[in-house]
């Protein structure tokens, strides 16, 4: 059986593709980077992380970019010996206008060299690219129309304005011809995340509809001609969990079919998985898959019945076994940063970290939530409890010096642990909160008082998250674990926490964090990361 989410933690949008018998699945990263996630699979059972694309300053440099803004809803496809992967960098999220610039970039090999990218539209988000039989390629976005009153958090259907196709030339590597807009989406609303498939004479066109929170859905609709008109499916909906509040995974939509080699069908779609009675997701939109079956009318359904999508689902090889999930120690022993961990915009990290062969430092700078320079290198939340450890060595000179361990969403949502600088009480150990507070990302100072440190030496701290609760604990080596501060909310660092999840787009994020306001750019030494899973 292939067990749902299949990428659980922070991956949203995913877009599969085959080349021969392997499987890719790409998903959106945000403002995380480097840039989209592909992971890999041959069974659709098991996968693993096998690339970010988007790794250098000529292809994405996100400094500035709001929280949720970054990499939206990149499409990944292989065609004439190539893999072809085609995305969005948004650079503004609130008020009438997205700023959402479209590119592609290509690759022989999955692992890279990628190119570097080819600038295409920013007349919408969420672009795909479809090479048709007569080896014509076709490229699709949704259009943004800004003359609406849809702003603010609560996105409303006037400014998903339908999806435009247009013919691309590799060969000139532009836009050639006039776009057309090929559909209108359903009455539900809010069409976006456009797939095309083709089978026998029909071109089928999948999309997300209803927003990305508990109304979304995969509507699908079919044509004769790639430009329609397109009839929609009788049922409207291929997958949806809106009118079952009570399914394991809520929010259902955004995906993309794929077939096997011997003609099965499965769709991948994005999902969350809130907290028992809280609709509240910390691990974010996650990616899961349905397996389908193309009915004698033509269309496509799920395999097990119903719009509902099922925890679990026939594997393509009945042989398949999912493998454990172990408990992850990182040393950081290596000159290289290992793959599970991510930082934020910045397309130059040796500004924010170095590896010295014993220890990730922190070369800490701006401030903790800030959109252009943060010293925060993290690795996703892929369970509802855990527990999280890492050791600091770090020396602050003044209040304005901070180096710790984080559990982070954005500016506005995020708990910190960190060591700094008390007048008074030397070395202190702090907590910073910001429990949701957008736009202002106003601080709460959850400990009464610091706690006073050793005035050297390493610190241990932990995070021990159990669905809505965290507590913090530390100790110095060769001491017993003692808690630190309250229990906080560990359910505001989710998406549906602060301003909602029409507008937070990521999900919870575990790592180490350092600034220095002072501008002295203070480094910390952190030796290890432990992610310690209470659950699968």
């Amino acid at each position: 059986m292939i067990t749902n989410p299949i990428l659980p933690g922070f991956n949203p949008d995913p877009s599969i593709c085959r080349a021969g018998p392997d499987y890719y699945i790409a998903t959106s990263t945000f403002e995380w980077y480097p840039g989209v996630q592909i992971h890999h699979s041959t069974d659709l059972v098991n996968w693993r992380l096998v690339s970010r694309p988007l790794n250098r300053a000529s292809q994405l440099d996100m400094r500035g970019n709001p929280d949720s803004c970054g990499i939206w809803a990149p499409c990944l496809s292989y065609a004439d010996g190539l893999f072809w992967l085609v995305y969005t960098d948004v650079k503004r999220l609130d008020g009438n206008f997205k700023d959402a610039h479209n590119y592609i970039v290509t690759a022989p090999d999955i692992a890279g060299p990628w190119s570097d990218p080819v600038y295409v539209n920013s007349s919408g988000f969420d672009p795909s690219l479809f090479h048709d039989e007569d080896r014509r390629k076709w490229f699709l976005n949704m259009v943004w129309n800004h003359r609406t009153d849809s702003v603010g958090g609560n996105p409303k259907h006037p400014a998903f304005a339908g999806i435009l196709a247009q013919e691309y030339d590799p060969a000139a590597g532009k836009l050639i011809g006039e776009p057309v807009n090929i559909f209108a989406g359903s009455s539900h609303g809010l069409v976006e995340g456009s797939h095309l498939f083709r089978r026998d004479g029909w071109y089928y066109l999948t999309v997300a509809e209803g927003g990305t929170g508990y109304d979304h859905a995969v509507t699908m609709a079919r044509s004769r001609s790639l430009t329609g008109p397109y009839e929609l499916h009788p049922d409207t909906f291929l997958m949806t969990s809106k009118d079952a509040p009570d399914a394991p995974l809520q929010r259902a939509g955004h995906g993309q079919m794929v077939e096997t080699p011997d003609g099965q069908v499965y769709h991948t779609h994005l999902c969350s998985r809130p907290l028992p009675g809280i609709r509240r997701s910390p691990l974010g939109r996650e990616t899961a898959i349905q397996k389908c079956v193309w009915g004698e009318d033509g269309w496509l359904r799920l395999a097990h019945g119903g719009l509902v999508p099922a925890l679990e689902v026939d594997a393509p090889d009945a042989n398949s076994r999912k493998l454990p999930v172990d408990p992850v120690r990182w040393e950081f022993s290596g000159d290289r940063l290992p793959e599970d961990f991510q930082w934020l915009r910045t397309p130059y990290p040796e500004r924010i970290f170095s590896m010295t062969g014993s220890a990730l430092r922190l070369h800490a700078r701006e401030s903790i939530g800030s959109w252009f320079e943060q010293a925060l290198v993290a690795r996703r939340q892929e369970h509802l409890a855990f527990r999280a450890e890492t050791s600091v060595r770090f020396a602050p000179r003044n209040f304005q010096q901070t180096a710790g361990l984080v559990h982070y969403y954005n500016r506005s949502k995020f708990h910190y642990l960190a060591v700094t600088w008390h007048e008074e009480l030397g070395r202190v150990l702090t907590i910073l909160s910001c429990p949701g507070d957008w736009p202002h990302g106003k601080l709460e100072f959850p400990l009464a008082k610091p706690v006073a440190l050793p005035a050297d030496g390493r610190v241990e701290l932990a995070m021990e998250v159990g669905g809505a609760d965290l507590q913090f604990q530390w100790r110095v080596p060769g001491t017993d674990w003692q808690a630190v501060g309250p229990v906080l909310d560990a359910s505001v660092i989710s998406d549906e926490g602060g301003r909602g999840e029409h507008a937070s787009f990521t999900g919870a994020f575990t790592g180490m964090a350092a600034f220095d306001t002072s501008g002295s750019a203070i480094s910390a030494d952190f030796d290890r990361f432990d992610y310690i899973p209470a659950q699968t």
